[in-house]
C-alpha cells in the first residue's frame, strides 16, 4: 500500500492532472481507498469504496482543482 501512496504522491503535477480527468478519475478513488487502508481508517475505507462505486464523476473537478492548487488530491486523513 505504502508504494502505490508514494508513487502517486511523487507523480508530476502535470501527470496527477491527467489521472484526475474524468474517466481516468478512477485511479484517484483507488489511492484514496489504499490511503484509508493503510491508516486504518474504517470511516475513510466505507467512504473510498462508496466514491468508488456510486460518484467517481463527480469529483474529477474537485480533483484537478485541488491538485493545482495543492499538488495533492484531498482525502479525510
Amino acid at each position: 500500500m505504502k508504494d502505490i501512496i508514494r508513487a502517486m504522491d511523487g507523480l508530476p503535477k502535470w501527470a496527477k492532472v491527467i489521472l484526475a480527468l474524468p474517466v481516468l478519475d478512477i485511479v484517484w478513488a483507488v489511492y484514496r481507498l489504499c490511503r484509508s487502508i493503510d491508516k486504518k481508517s474504517a470511516l475513510g475505507i466505507i467512504l473510498a469504496i462508496l466514491m468508488l462505486i456510486f460518484c467517481p464523476v463527480i469529483f474529477w473537478l474537485v480533483d484537478i482543482i485541488t491538485i493545482l492548487v495543492w499538488d495533492k488530491v484531498v482525502w479525510i486523513d
